[in-house]
């Protein structure tokens, strides 16, 4: 059989060859492609069901998968083989369903599946933008209906500088001060993701605009692909639209000042409620016979039709007459409320409340062996920050089974981790592991956000040292032809309703994240760049509460919290302060405390006792004391000789005070003035360079002859206990 020669298209970006290759593999697939870069190669497959599904959605699924032989490693746990995906491969798959998903036929309900698959990488950057680039060329070649192509690429910025693709340790060691994936259309803006160190609206525009440029490339070659191999789409017949005949039966019967004040009640519930009461009464004139043949398919019908003109008519308002459903204007801010210390053995609490959106949030302080070890095929590391969303279906008033953590949960948590992650203070700084959870109590528009205000809070409240508090805010759009509006704080139908999810947190002094979603076919940066604006105005009015009610810190940490001293030893004493298999640290750590040595010297002493921790770390202090002429120690008589007694200083360590340096007058028996076991103070008068050390008594500095330097002895003058006496045991 003939190997298959396939089709390679290639174009630059950010210096390096971008490749799509295609014929050779999964042939079986309507898409199917390789994409590389560098040693980077990740294989695409896109899927369409032949008949439509009974959802009143888009049945789509994104699958990202990560084989550890992609990286030369072999998977960890009992059945070493991969699991679940991990929380980057889920956040990757987001990253590209939302990409592509708004190019899709409307009506387009047939089961649409895409599989993503590492099969090589070199660990050098994220592998996320490269998946997305690859899903638009497969959906573009394929016969599969869809409004593209897109391409994905990731923005740094360094030394003042937009790069394309920063690498994996500029982001970890934060030499580049933005993360920044964008996907867009030829045209338009479809997606932003991001964190950033406090930039300023026009380097966040900027570096949007400076993705576009790249990505311009990209897109042409695969609408080169389409156009060399591209199959023919698939006609998708649309369902038969009768809304317009059941919209002009609900409009002649519909009393706009009613059915406006039904819109207007204020309450997600209570506007749910009069609005379906309302339409019930609508539809019971207008299908009086309920057991009528056609009957149910009208009142399916009519309950349609009647979503679409409350939709309508709301975009309408806020275009019309900036007046949203719950009386706002496209600027106002919901009403907010904090309250601190609610939960009494929690080391940190926050209720944040805005309208009819609360999140409780509660921050834990842990030692260092509380990390989380991350294992994906990005560099090797560990969590000291981890920040976890929840969202229970009580929160919007439903009732459902609880099915483990969502990708929703997973994305919203993310972004108020990385909303947050830059003003933590370093481990140097502040040696705890530090893990927040976001619960959801309430929703009703941007419950992530309220969870970045809540989460910088109960920081706070628990003592972290956060460089400066950040809030977030989440904006809409609705957009009308060339007319739009801009919404701040949008409710959960706005979100619904509008043409944009646009959520942006920071602090005063600039953004540290950003997460956008366009439902249309993109936006421009003017409009951006106003929701950018209008963002931040809105920040700084949150942030203005969160003063209020914490403008700093706690001085000290919670109560609740273990206590942590950290200090440095030579590297050379690491072994002293273990000791022979572990003997020492475990006699340190009977004293009431937790001990953690780094392999630069870094020990972490961990206690509820506070006065423990003390002790343990003066006790490791003194294991690795160096002793120094001049200093003053108060000894302990550990052996009387003849010619003196040896005074232990510190542990280790012993010193000879003389018989001449004993007392004023002359001595004969050194057994008349010491007794092993007496403390007494003794100064160091010198050190030889074998380590032997020589005191004196400092009370008799000056009134007696200074001993002059002995001679080496061997260990038979017993001048030296066992080789150790003057010098490290």
């Amino acid at each position: 059989m003939t190997k298959p020669k396939g089709h390679r298209f290639s174009t630059m970006l950010g210096g390096k060859e971008l490749s799509i290759e295609t014929g050779k593999y999964a042939k079986q697939a309507s898409g199917s492609i390789i994409v590389r870069y560098g040693d980077n190669m990740i294989l695409v497959t896109a899927e369409m069901g032949t008949s439509p599904s009974r959802m009143d959605f888009l049945p789509l699924t994104v699958e990202y998968e990560e084989r550890h032989y992609a990286a030369g490693k072999i998977p960890g746990g009992f059945l070493r083989r991969e699991g679940r995906p991990g929380n980057q491969a889920t956040l990757n798959a987001r990253i590209t369903d939302r990409q592509i998903r708004p190019l899709f036929p409307k009506h387009l309900r047939n089961e649409i599946q895409v599989i993503i698959t590492v099969l090589s990488t070199d660990q050098s950057i994220e592998l996320g933008p490269l998946a997305a680039t690859g899903v638009s060329a497969a959906l573009s070649m394929s016969d599969i209906p869809w409004d593209g192509p897109t391409a994905c690429v990731s923005v740094g910025y360094v030394d003042g500088q937009y790069i394309i693709n920063p690498s994996m340790q500029q982001i970890k060691d934060n030499e580049s001060r933005l993360e920044l994936t964008v996907a867009a259309t030829k045209d338009a803006v479809l997606m932003v993701e991001a964190s950033a160190d406090e930039l300023d609206e026009d380097i966040m525009i900027g570096a949007i605009e400076f993705a576009q440029e790249n990505l311009a490339p990209v897109i042409e070659l695969i609408e080169e692909l389409q156009r060399t191999i591209g199959k023919e789409k698939r006609e998708i017949a649309a369902a038969e639209d009768s809304s317009q005949e059941y919209l002009a039966l609900l409009e002649n019967e519909i009393d706009e000042q009613v059915f406006k004040e039904n819109l207007m009640v204020i309450g997600k519930h209570n506007r749910s409620k009069a609005l379906k009461n309302y339409r019930e009464s609508l539809i019971e004139k207008l299908v009086p016979d309920t057991e009528a043949e056609d009957a149910g398919e009208k009142i399916d019908n009519l309950k349609t039709s009647f979503r679409k003109l409350e939709s309508q008519t709301l975009r309408n308002m806020v275009i019309s007459q900036d007046l949203r459903s719950d009386g706002r204007n496209s600027k106002e801010v919901r009403p907010i409320w904090i309250e601190l210390g609610v939960l009494p053995k929690a080391h940190g609490t926050a209720i944040f409340t805005r309208g009819e959106t609360q999140v409780l949030s509660v921050a834990t302080l842990g030692i260092g062996r509380d990390n989380r070890l991350v294992d994906d095929l990005g560099i090797e590391t560990s969590e000291e920050f981890m920040l976890h969303y929840n969202f229970p279906p009580f929160s919007v008033g439903e009732a459902r089974r609880l099915r483990g953590v969502s990708r929703r949960e997973i994305g919203h948590g993310n972004l108020a981790r990385r909303s947050l992650e830059r003003m933590i203070p370093s481990q140097e700084e502040f040696p705890y592991v530090i893990r927040v959870v976001g619960e959801t109590l309430e929703s009703n528009g941007s419950s992530s956000m309220a969870t970045v205000c809540s989460s910088s809070l109960s920081m706070m409240d628990a003592g972290v040292p956060l460089k400066k508090a950040v809030a977030g805010i989440a904006m809409g759009l609705v957009k009308e032809g060339d007319d739009y509006k801009v919404l701040t704080d949008i409710l959960g139908s706005e979100d619904a309703l509008g043409d944009m999810d646009f959520k942006v947190t920071g602090t005063r002094d600039g953004i540290s994240a950003l997460q956008m979603d366009i439902k249309i076919k993109g936006i421009d940066s003017s409009i951006m760049k106003e929701a950018l604006l209008q963002a931040k105005d809105g920040r700084i009015h949150i942030l203005d509460i969160m003063d209020e009610a914490l403008s700093k810190p706690r001085a000290e940490v919670n109560i609740n919290a273990p206590r942590i001293i950290q200090t440095k030893i030579p590297t050379d004493k690491i072994g002293a302060v273990i000791g022979p298999g572990g003997k020492q640290i475990r006699e340190l750590e009977a004293l009431g405390a937790t001990i953690e040595i780094e392999e630069d010297g870094r020990v972490r002493i961990y206690s509820e006792d506070s006065v423990a921790a003390k002790k343990v770390q003066e006790q490791i202090e003194l294991l690795t004391a160096t002793v120094e002429v001049g200093q003053i120690y108060q000894g302990k008589v550990a052996k009387i000789m003849d010619f003196g007694a040896f005074i232990n200083l510190i542990p280790g360590t012993d010193g000879l005070l003389h018989i001449s340096q004993i007392a004023e007058e002359h001595v004969k028996d050194v057994n008349e003035f010491l007794k092993e076991g007496d403390v007494l103070e003794v100064k160091v008068a010198s050190i030889d360079p074998r380590g032997k050390v020589d005191l004196i008594r400092p009370e008799l500095e000056g009134k007696v002859a200074p001993r002059r330097p002995s001679k080496p002895r061997d260990n038979r003058s017993g001048g030296n206990r066992g080789g150790n006496r003057g010098g490290r045991r």
